[in-house]
């Protein structure tokens, strides 16, 4: 799987129609959404789903495609000005499958190590707390030898003994999430420095897809499967995810 296949995908998701906002609990639940996914509240979330019915699940796949699709076009702009993102292609269609295609072909892409992999989804479950995604760990990067050190790391990236290349992934991450409009200077320039294009890319397009927790979120969706320790997953080839026992 090439990145120029999964920037094809994007453009798809990029096509997805806007939600309606006129309902004011759809307008009020997307700027949440945006803003601060973990901060939506109970009442938020029932006169949501007062508003939507039995829509609100595609009402909130609406909001995350047009909650991000901005978010990735702002980075790339400003960490590889010269890379031309494809325009969008209109989709006039039920938005999950797209957007379940859009993430396992993200999942196959390779030109990051399993570890930065990983702490970039991390970083991205402790920004959106969400439980799931926090309670989880992945497999291929404790393979790769990755372990709780450096896994705990990622909530002050910045100050610690992760590698170049991590740190590089991790401002990027933080970029997206909190401020896609405004990317620090230093963290495009470590990009440039520590990244290849396509490994810039697949972050960019990594933390979008692992950002669908948000949609968990909102919904109040995101109940961790395990009570105790973590659960661990795999990614295979063909970007699925399997989980494969609990530590």
């Amino acid at each position: 799987m090439s990145t120029a296949e999964a920037l094809g995908l994007f453009a798809a998701v990029a096509g997805i129609p806007a939600p309606d906002l006129t309902d004011p609990a759809v307008a009020e639940l997307a700027a949440q959404f945006t803003l601060d996914v973990s901060a939506v509240d109970d009442g938020q979330r029932a006169a949501f789903f007062a508003a939507t019915g039995d829509q609100a699940f595609p009402v909130v796949q609406r909001i995350y495609a047009h909650d991000f699709v901005p978010r990735v076009r702002a980075v790339l702009g400003a960490v590889l000005p010269g890379v031309a993102l494809p325009e969008a292609v209109p989709h006039d269609g039920d938005a999950w499958p797209l957007l379940e295609e859009f993430m396992v072909t993200v999942a196959r892409l390779r030109a990051l190590d399993p570890t930065v992999t990983e702490l970039v989804r991390l970083r991205g479950a402790r920004l959106h707390d969400c439980a799931v995604c926090r309670s989880r760990r992945s497999q291929d990067a404790i393979d790769a030898g990755a372990g709780e050190a450096e896994f705990a790391a990622v909530d002050a990236w910045a100050t610690s003994t992760l590698p170049g290349p991590a740190k590089a992934a991790l401002a990027l991450t933080d970029a997206l999430v909190l401020t896609p409009d405004d990317v620090p200077a230093a963290a495009a320039a470590a990009a440039r420095a520590h990244l290849t294009e396509d490994q810039v890319v697949e972050v960019v397009l990594d933390v979008m897809r692992n950002a669908a927790n948000k949609i968990a979120v909102a919904l109040g969706a995101d109940a961790a499967t395990v009570t105790d320790g973590v659960e661990l997953f795999t990614t295979d080839a063909d970007g699925n995810l399997a989980v494969v026992g609990t530590a």
